[in-house]
């Protein structure tokens, strides 16, 4: 129940934070940024139907189609959020006009991402985009959802630019950049950790040295070069980049001076030692 508690808190948070985006900066300069919003915000400019009122009616056909998509735990939270949404948009003012189309793309897309980030890291969604691309993947496997949601995506900002002005389209995706980069950092986080691939004619040496002096476990995988015809490990080992990155460098070349090491980005880590 205080977990509960705690996820519908955060999703009110969040709900609040991002409504405070789209009214305050987006609105104002006609930046749709993408999906639902981006649709009620042309409707709210060209016929006057209220930002809260669009939202509202685009999502819950969208909802509908896409409950038997969700987990019941997911609907429910997903249903609050998207009601609390629309109520909250109807709600907070909006400004005639926002002058600084740059302030208002970048403020804009940044509540936004926080607080679509806030909902989506409580277990909800505010439904818009994500819900459109999960019915048409379904339909369509073939094509991913992110494929799906670019598309959407791309024909609200290409129609807003037709509908407006180009230059507002550039804004535009400015701010989906924004949102979507803010909405990763909460769902996935901005990962210290890397994974360090190494090949070695001495990787059994290299993983008894990491295991011992830094602490870390290593997996070796089978592998045979295709230049050299040879059967060879390859070890696997994920640290902290930060704090541990230069010492198994240091450490593997003072082993071998000629191993080939790979560093690669690693978005999130569970388990031991992370």
């Amino acid at each position: 129940m205080k977990h509960r508690t705690k996820d519908y808190i955060l999703i009110t948070l969040g709900v609040i934070v991002a409504v405070a985006g789209l009214n305050l900066f987006l609105v104002p300069g006609k930046i749709a940024a993408g999906g639902v919003s981006g649709i009620a915000t042309i409707f709210y400019h060209i016929f006057g139907i209220p930002l809260g009122l669009s939202i509202i009616v685009l999502n819950v056909p969208l909802f509908a189609f896409g409950l038997k998509l969700l987990g019941k735990s997911f609907a429910i939270r997903t249903s609050y959020a998207l009601l609390l949404y629309s109520l909250v948009a109807e709600i907070m003012p909006i400004p005639v006009s926002n002058n600084d189309l740059f302030l208002g793309c970048v403020y804009g897309g940044a509540l936004v991402g926080i607080g679509i980030g806030l909902v989506i890291r409580s277990g909800g969604s505010t439904g818009g985009t994500d819900m459109a691309a999960k019915i048409l993947s379904a339909k369509f496997k073939s094509i991913g959802i992110s494929a799906f949601v670019f598309g959407i995506d791309f024909v609200v900002i290409v129609a807003a630019g037709l509908i407006f002005e180009p230059t507002v389209a550039l804004y535009a995706i400015a701010s989906l950049f924004i949102a979507t980069k803010i909405i990763d950092f909460f769902t996935v986080g901005l990962s210290a950790a890397k994974a360090f691939y190494i090949i070695s004619d001495k990787s059994d040496e290299i993983a008894k040295n990491i295991m011992q002096n830094m602490g870390r476990g290593v997996t070796a995988f089978t592998a045979k070069g295709l230049y050299s015809g040879k059967d060879k490990s390859v070890l696997l080992c994920v640290l902290n980049w930060r704090t541990e990155g230069t010492k198994l460098k240091r450490l593997v070349k003072s082993i071998d001076a000629h191993a080939f090491v790979i560093v690669a980005d690693v978005k999130e880590v569970l388990g031991e030692g992370f």
